[in-house]
């Protein structure tokens, strides 16, 4: 094992061993069972010395004077930062994820929905997915429709099939015909602009092209603004009543004060919030989440793409004790599958 912990070889393997156990048990790991199921080279007394010296150092903590040791949040960080092994996806596991999220319609809401579904079930874990902020799309036509001399329909379509759509009324009449013109002039000068570019000034250089009036103008400016409204993004979730399944969970009190804090949209963003233009995966361990009453978790999360832009965050919340290599792993290949999934825009629909 290469350690780059700066602990030295064998502090380094005693606390990722120690790691390992208690991911697998849930149980605290003594020097004596981890000698017996180990081959560590190195007798019960020595592993004991070097647990306590990593106890010390404030890498294991000993819950009761006669238990056995368990990771801090300190440890898990080494563990994940300089000692865990990477996992990889075996080719049916990729090929089962990528079967699933084909099965999926091409609704871009549905797409994410069953993304966070099928990753809750693979982690056993609460998955949750940030869908993409408006912002961060793309212009792609906007459409107006006449219902009636005074009244009509605006449609915004983004990059992704995106729609916000809003029932207008004018004071005086329009025809059809003017709002095909108005439409066409929008679209030739907007198409593929980021949505959150588009000014006021650029919509009435259009109107003014297409010769309609100021307060049609003024129903395409507030379709763009509708489009862009939303300060944070929403968030798909699932996989909640996984936590039910882990040891740590079982004080039902503990686990409804989690759930009640998670359900928060608000909450499950700001504990991704830091890593929405990442580049890599990130993992956040116990306190580093922010709160209290979140430090027996943790969470790893990965973005996903469409093409070289991060849209959103996919990521896994458990328990700290949580199989760290396997869920990066399986939270990479997620989104690696769901970029490919978003990768082609013709094949999303405009909803």
């Amino acid at each position: 094992m290469i350690d780059g912990s700066g602990l030295g070889k064998r502090k380094a393997y005693i606390l990722a061993t120690v790691v390992y156990e208690y991911i697998a048990t849930a149980e605290p790991v003594g020097s004596q069972a981890l000698t017996q199921k180990y081959n560590l080279g190195i007798s019960s007394a020595t592993v004991r010395n070097e647990m306590a010296e990593l106890e010390a150092g404030g890498y294991l903590i000993q819950p009761h004077t006669s238990a056995g040791r368990i990771p801090s949040d300190a440890g898990y960080r080494t563990y994940v930062d300089s000692l865990m092994q990477p996992e990889e996806l075996t080719p049916d596991e990729r090929r089962r994820i990528r079967d699933e999220l084909g099965d999926a319609t091409r609704e871009l809401d549905e797409i994410i929905d069953h993304t966070t579904r099928l990753l809750g079930r693979l982690s056993n874990n609460l998955a949750f997915v940030t869908k993409p902020q408006q912002e961060a799309q793309l212009f792609k036509h906007l459409q107006l429709i006449w219902l009636s001399p005074h009244t009509g329909v605006a449609i915004v379509v983004t990059s992704l099939g995106v729609t916000a759509q809003s029932l207008f009324e004018l004071g005086a009449e329009v025809q059809p015909d003017d709002l095909t013109r108005f439409s066409n002039a929008l679209n030739t000068r907007l198409a593929n602009r980021a949505l959150r570019e588009v000014t006021e000034t650029e919509v009435a250089h259009a109107a003014q092209e297409a010769g309609v009036s100021e307060d049609l103008r003024n129903v395409v400016v507030a379709a763009l603004a509708s489009a862009r409204s939303s300060e944070l993004p929403d968030i798909a979730a699932a996989g909640a009543q996984n936590l039910l399944d882990q040891p740590e969970f079982q004080d039902l009190r503990k686990l409804r004060s989690i759930l009640r804090i998670v359900e928060e949209q608000k909450t499950l963003y700001q504990i991704v919030s830091d890593a929405v233009n990442a580049e890599a995966a990130s993992v956040k361990i116990g306190h580093e989440l922010g709160s209290e009453e979140l430090s027996d978790l943790s969470v790893v999360t990965v973005p996903y793409r469409f093409g070289s832009h991060a849209l959103g965050m996919l990521s896994i919340l458990g328990p700290r004790r949580m199989p760290y290599a396997r869920l990066l792993a399986l939270a990479s290949g997620t989104a690696e599958t769901l970029s490919q999934r978003l990768s082609d825009v013709d094949d999303i629909p405009q909803a």
